[in-house]
């Protein structure tokens, strides 16, 4: 910090600890034409900033996001390449066709999306309500291929390859529930409505064959099951008509913002 207010940068601190809280307070507070967000663990190349930046201006971009290249195993673990591709490759499933490192800690943000984006996440989670708050407002978004290398010796991540993963997991969950929940109350719908079948079909054949029900538990169960998921996609449907009330508030917000300045070189053309 130190070193940082030496140089000229204005230097703030958040009381709270965790990645979240410090990008809500960050947004919050901050007024600028473009945003450039990087972790501080110094694996990221810096001088990939001014490309990331002239790639927003030039194409008038609401995020760009550093692609990272590394050629060694030890800066980019295994695990984390895994568990990035994975996680990457479901939002791109479930919320379309989003940046190729979901994950990434260098990004570049305009304006509109700051001012339009929630912040809800309290840790390491919030690059994946980054990547889905684009994607859910059609933002233009574009990447740099940036090096990313070691962290340096004796400094120790924050990052638990197993703990964090379920985190962004149980994120992704979440912001399905939320963004798109007639797809997400569907598939419980589903599942409650496949057991009901398994359950009842036995009582069925057997009182069409008898005209008795032997196994009233089992009937009641079925019932229950069946119940459930059409609750359930009565849910669906009703919160789906919230969802698109609340994306469409989102996007008028989005909208209030002017939009990202351009290059001079490109405003001539």
């Amino acid at each position: 910090m130190a070193l940082a207010k030496e140089a000229g940068a204005v230097v703030r601190t958040e009381v709270r600890q965790g990645k979240g809280h410090v990008i809500r307070r960050m947004f919050a507070d901050i007024d600028a034409d473009f945003y450039v967000l990087v972790d501080g663990d110094a694996t990221y190349e810096a001088a990939a900033a001014p490309r990331m930046l002239a790639l927003a201006r030039e194409n008038c971009l609401d995020m760009v996001t550093g692609l990272r290249i590394t050629e060694r195993q030890a800066a980019y673990r295994f695990g984390h390449v895994l568990g990035n591709k994975v996680l990457t490759n479901l939002v791109r499933a479930l919320f379309g066709q989003g940046n190729k490192d979901m994950l990434s800690g260098y990004r570049i943000f305009s304006k509109r999306f700051v001012k339009s984006f929630p912040a809800l996440s309290a840790g390491f989670e919030t690059e994946t309500e980054f990547t889905v708050h684009a994607l859910k407002l059609c933002m233009p978004v574009g990447e740099v291929e940036t090096v990313y290398v070691e962290r340096p010796e004796g400094s120790v991540s924050k990052l638990n390859t197993y703990r964090d993963g379920v985190r962004i997991l149980g994120t992704i969950i979440n912001l399905l529930r939320r963004e798109r929940p007639f797809l997400f109350f569907s598939v419980i719908s589903f599942i409650f409505c496949f057991a009901g079948i398994l359950l009842g079909l036995p009582v069925v054949l057997e009182f069409m064959s008898s005209g008795y029900v032997p196994r009233l538990p089992t009937a009641l169960l079925a019932t229950g099951m069946e119940i459930l998921a059409a609750l359930a996609f009565c849910c669906g449907q009703i919160l789906d008509s919230v969802a698109l009330d609340r994306l469409e508030n989102r996007r008028l917000s989005y909208l209030s913002y002017p939009a990202p300045p351009i290059a001079e070189e490109k405003a001539r053309e």
